[in-house]
């Protein structure tokens, strides 16, 4: 019973996939397009992997079994063999080829930006994010524009995840095509969400852009992913992911703040 009690106690830090957990060792629940074509490449990826993995052990092992000195005194006298040089230079080739394909496929995808509804400027400092909707500005000196900081580990609540909860998160609607404009005001960061397939560096003075288009509700957390100085694993990232309506409802309680 006690153990029962244990496991129902830890069941919503197992349905929680949306950030890291501990001892984990697959990738998180995608939540994107992207995402889910990042997973399915490294599936792919790792069903060649262990089929030439089996079979250079294969190779290996007979070698040591046939050609061992009790087995086989004489050494050969193979000097050149064409056929097998053919074959072992044809198949990597080949099995390169088809990694490649969906590969540059994906690639070139992650720089496809649909014709957004919604645009959303990161701009990383050290140490925290600033985030700006800048498609519902009053004015030029007034839009929705405001700080993301990391809650420290004495202020969280019970439930809250240590070194990722910030004081204010990304809110954007989903089911929607979204752009994320990407720039740093000191030095280099990184604004990386596994679970929406995002990596992308914060660069003074560059503007770089991701597409987003989330397929579901939930929070998906994320951290800086360029050493940035003393307190690089200080700066967290939460985007919530929310319905149109409460989207909408959100967007105008922070225009009612202005």
């Amino acid at each position: 019973m006690k153990t029962l009690f244990l496991f129902l106690s830890f069941l919503p830090f197992f349905a929680l996939a949306d950030a890291p957990e501990q001892w984990q060792i697959g990738l998180q629940d995608p939540a994107t397009p992207i995402a889910h074509g990042l997973v399915d490449l490294h599936h792919d990826i790792m069903f060649f992997l262990f089929i030439i993995l089996v079979f250079v052990f294969w190779m290996i092992g007979r070698v040591l079994y046939n050609f061992h000195y009790t087995k086989n005194p004489i050494p050969e006298k193979v000097i050149h063999g064409t056929v097998i040089e053919i074959i072992w230079t044809v198949t990597p080739s080949l099995i390169l080829i088809v990694i490649a394909v969906p590969s540059f496929a994906l690639l070139y995808s992650l720089d496809e930006v649909v014709d957004p509804a919604l645009t959303v400027k990161v701009i990383g400092h050290q140490w925290y994010w600033t985030y700006e909707y800048s498609d519902y500005a009053v004015s030029d000196d007034q839009s929705i524009i405001f700080d993301s900081y990391m809650i420290p580990e004495e202020d969280l609540e019970l439930g809250q995840l240590r070194l990722l909860e910030v004081d204010n998160r990304v809110v954007v609607p989903v089911n929607t095509h979204i752009r994320v404009i990407i720039t740093a005001a000191d030095v280099i960061h990184s604004w990386a969400v596994p679970s929406l397939g995002v990596k992308c560096d914060a660069v003074p003075g560059r503007l770089n852009q991701v597409p987003l288009f989330i397929k579901r509700e939930g929070i998906f957390y994320g951290q800086c992913s360029e050493i940035c100085g003393v307190n690089h694993g200080f700066m967290p990232i939460a985007v919530e992911a929310v319905s149109l309506e409460d989207y909408l409802s959100w967007v105008t309680t922070k225009l009612e703040e202005l």
